[in-house]
């Protein structure tokens, strides 16, 4: 049997007296484009971080590849790419300089960091502004940088989080071409996002995280099927059913002087 791409045990964190993510069992399989779900808070972002080995779990293992994140980390991060939410770019650096930087600290060849930054920036429509100070960039151009930085090294696994916030339709279509071709290729994609619509038409299974527990798994199909609901039942429906959220939605989302 084939190793997961990405698999979680058990995976715990604790801050202080607040559990943020508790006791999670995930299995992504190689070439899956999965999306993770969550309300604000839900822990999305702290089970990402402890995927990718940027925060210690309490409790539990995360493996990459089969290879546990945190007992063996470098050949673990070497089949990760990470666009963090945060991005964390070095804004004092052109995108030419920061994509090719990040390339080297993988240890790519100067031969190949050269070709790939250029393919990678060219492909991102990036090429005209390349040699300007990241700090000079729209929000959309500095997600476009961290995503070519993400992949500079040909990762295996991909981590996106909350890729599409913020970008403009035409940087979103170029992001989600990318991602549709990197699947293609047979990277696994683990992305989260707000954005219902686009995890809909582009993932090939979905997790639901409510106050750090995964209550949902599924394909869209198997997901309605979880749920008793329809073929025409939406993914945002789903997800609101899913985190227990449709009551609140239906008495909350009113104003009195409207009746």
């Amino acid at each position: 049997m084939d190793v997961p791409a990405i698999e979680a045990v058990g995976l715990t964190r604790f801050f202080g007296q607040k559990t943020a993510v508790s006791n999670l069992d995930l299995t992504v399989q190689t070439g899956e484009f999965f999306g993770f779900l969550g309300p604000n808070g839900a822990g999305k972002s702290t089970t990402i971080n402890m995927l990718v080995g940027l925060l210690r779990p309490s409790q539990g293992t995360a493996r990459i590849g089969g290879i546990d994140i945190w007992q063996n980390p470098l050949p673990a991060k070497r089949l990760l790419g990470v666009m963090p939410e945060g991005l964390n770019l070095y804004e004092r650096l052109t995108a030419n300089e920061f994509v090719r930087f990040v390339g080297t600290m993988y240890a790519v060849s100067p031969d190949d960091v050269d070709q790939r930054a250029a393919e990678l920036l060219d492909l991102l429509d990036l090429t005209e502004d390349a040699d300007k100070l990241i700090i000079d960039y729209s929000h959309g151009m500095r997600k476009k940088t961290a995503l070519a930085a993400a992949l500079i090294h040909a990762p295996r696994v991909l981590f996106l989080d909350e890729p599409f916030e913020g970008i403009d339709a035409i940087s979103g279509r170029i992001i989600r071409d990318v991602l549709q071709q990197l699947r293609g290729q047979g990277t696994t994609i683990f992305f989260s996002s707000h954005i219902l619509e686009v995890v809909e038409r582009l993932c090939t299974r979905v997790g639901v995280i409510a106050n750090g527990r995964l209550v949902a798994s599924g394909t869209i199909s198997e997901l309605r099927e979880q749920a008793e609901t329809g073929s025409a039942t939406t993914l945002e429906d789903l997800f609101l059913k899913a985190v227990g959220a449709t009551d609140d939605v239906e008495s909350s989302g009113k104003l009195s002087w409207l009746n």
